[in-house]
C-alpha cells in the first residue's frame, strides 16, 4: 500500500494559487485516485505524528482545491475548500493506531511517500512509522539550493534543509528527483549511503484556454517573485528599454507571489508601474491564455532544481529566454535561447530580437514546432518500477 502524505496540500489550501511543489502533490493525489494499486492518504498532525485522512473527504477536497487553481472561485468556495482542509488535520489527530494497522495489514510492504519537502526536517515521526509498520520511505528531492546557494535563501533555510536531506540519508530506501543535475548534486550529500536515486523529470497539464488577442507586446516572467529568480535584471533591462523606446516599450508581466527579496523589488515596481505589471493571484486559465500570447517566457534565474516554468511555455507553443543552468537546459533541451544570467547587455539584446518577429526567434519556434512536454504518465511510469523494487 502507498500511503502519500498531503500535509503540504493541507497547509496551501489558503492559497489563492499553487507553487511547483503543490502542483507536484496535487498530481500524484490525483493519480493515486485512479490508480488500481492499494492507497491511502495521510498528513502530520498537530502533535507531529502521522495520521490517516478519510479517503472521500480527500477526494472532496482535492477537486475543489484543483477547480480553485485552475478557474479561481468566489470567496465562499475558498473558505469551503479551507474548512475541508481543517477538518481533515483533526481527522489526523487520532488516526496513527488506525494507520498503523492499516499499513500492517495491507498485504505488502507499505510505502509511505512525500513528494514536498514539507516536515522533511522533522524525522521521528518517519522513524516511528517505519518501525511500527515495516514500511518503507520514498520521498521526491526538488532542489538543493539552500545548500548549494545560501545566499540566495532565506535565513534558517540552509540548516532547515541540511536536516531534511540528513533525514533522506538516514531514513529513505529510495529517492525521486526531478532532473540528472538535482540528482547529482543529492548524491554527493548522502554520506556514502548507497539509495536508489531516479531521475523522474515532471509532468505539465496544459490547461484549455484561448490565447488573448492584440494590445501591447508583452513578455513574461512566471514564478516566485525572490532574490533566486533575479528579476533585478529583468528591471535593469526594462529600465533601460523605456529610455531607449518610450512609447514603444513592450510590457513585461511577473505572475507570481513575492517572497525572499521580494521587498527589494517594491520601490522598482512603484516606478515602473507603466510598463510592469505584477499578477500575483492569476488562476492557471488565465495565466495560460496570458502566456500564450507573449513574446517570450523570460526566466533569468541564478538557481533551479527543474524549471517548470520553461516547460509550461514550451508546451504552449511559447520561446523561451533563460539562464544557462544545467537544471534548466535538462527541462528545455536544445529549444531555448539560454543566456548568462548576469550578462544585462545580452538580455537586452537577446529581448529587442524576441520583440520583433526576427531570424532568432524563428528560429527557436522552428526548433520548438516538433517538441513534446514530459507528461505525469511518463513520471509515474518511473516512479512506480522504483517503488516496485521495494
Amino acid at each position: 500500500m502507498i500511503a502519500l502524505d498531503l500535509s503540504r496540500l493541507l497547509s496551501r489550501a489558503v492559497s489563492a494559487t499553487p507553487s511547483g511543489i503543490d502542483r507536484v502533490e496535487l498530481a500524484y493525489a490525483r493519480h493515486l485516485g485512479t490508480s488500481a494499486a492499494p492507497y491511502c492518504f495521510v498528513a502530520r498532525n498537530a502533535l507531529g505524528g502521522i495520521g490517516l485522512l478519510p479517503i472521500g473527504a480527500v477526494g472532496d477536497f482535492i477537486d475543489r482545491l484543483a477547480a480553485l487553481w485552475r478557474d479561481g472561485g468566489l470567496a465562499h468556495e475558498r473558505q469551503l475548500v479551507v474548512g475541508l482542509a481543517r477538518r481533515l488535520r483533526i481527522a489526523a489527530l487520532a488516526s496513527r493506531p488506525v494507520l498503523h494497522k492499516a499499513l500492517r495489514e495491507s498485504g505488502a510492504t507499505p510505502v509511505y511517500l512525500l513528494v514536498s519537502h514539507q516536515n522533511l526536517d522533522r524525522p521521528r515521526p518517519i522513524a516511528r512509522l517505519k518501525s511500527a509498520t515495516g514500511a518503507r520511505f520514498v520521498c521526491l528531492i526538488h532542489d538543493l539550493i539552500p545548500l548549494d546557494s545560501p545566499e540566495l535563501t532565506r535565513s534558517g533555510q540552509t540548516v532547515r534543509h541540511g536536516r531534511r536531506i540528513a533525514t533522506v540519508a538516514a531514513l529513505a530506501d529510495a529517492v525521486i528527483v526531478n532532473s540528472a543535475a538535482t540528482g547529482e548534486t543529492l548524491r554527493a550529500r548522502l554520506g556514502g549511503r548507497n539509495i536508489p536515486v531516479a531521475v523522474a523529470p515532471l509532468g505539465i497539464d496544459v490547461p484549455e484556454a484561448p490565447p488573448l488577442s492584440g494590445g501591447v507586446p508583452y513578455f513574461i516572467s512566471i514564478g516566485t517573485i525572490e532574490r533566486r529568480k533575479n528579476h533585478k535584471l529583468l528591471f535593469d533591462v526594462w529600465q533601460r528599454l523605456a529610455a531607449e523606446l518610450g512609447q514603444r516599450t513592450p510590457r513585461l508581466i511577473l505572475i507570481g507571489q513575492r517572497g525572499f527579496g521580494g521587498e527589494e523589488i517594491a520601490d522598482r515596481l512603484g516606478v515602473m508601474r507603466d510598463i510592469v505589471v505584477e499578477r500575483p493571484d492569476l488562476p492557471d486559465a488565465a495565466m495560460a491564455a496570458l502566456l500564450r500570447n507573449a513574446r517570450a517566457l523570460l526566466l533569468p534565474s541564478l538557481a533551479e532544481g527543474f524549471g517548470l516554468p520553461v516547460v509550461e511555455a514550451l508546451a504552449h507553443g511559447v520561446p523561451v529566454i533563460c539562464s544557462d543552468l544545467p537544471a534548466l537546459r535538462e527541462s528545455g533541451g536544445g529549444i531555448p535561447d539560454y543566456l548568462e544570467p548576469r550578462e544585462e547587455g545580452i538580455w537586452r539584446t537577446v529581448i529587442l530580437d524576441f520583440l520583433m518577429d526576427s531570424p532568432r526567434r524563428q528560429a527557436q519556434l522552428a526548433r520548438l514546432a516538433p517538441w513534446r512536454p514530459p507528461s505525469w504518465p511518463e513520471h509515474f511510469a518511473i516512479v512506480e518500477r522504483l517503488i516496485a523494487t521495494l
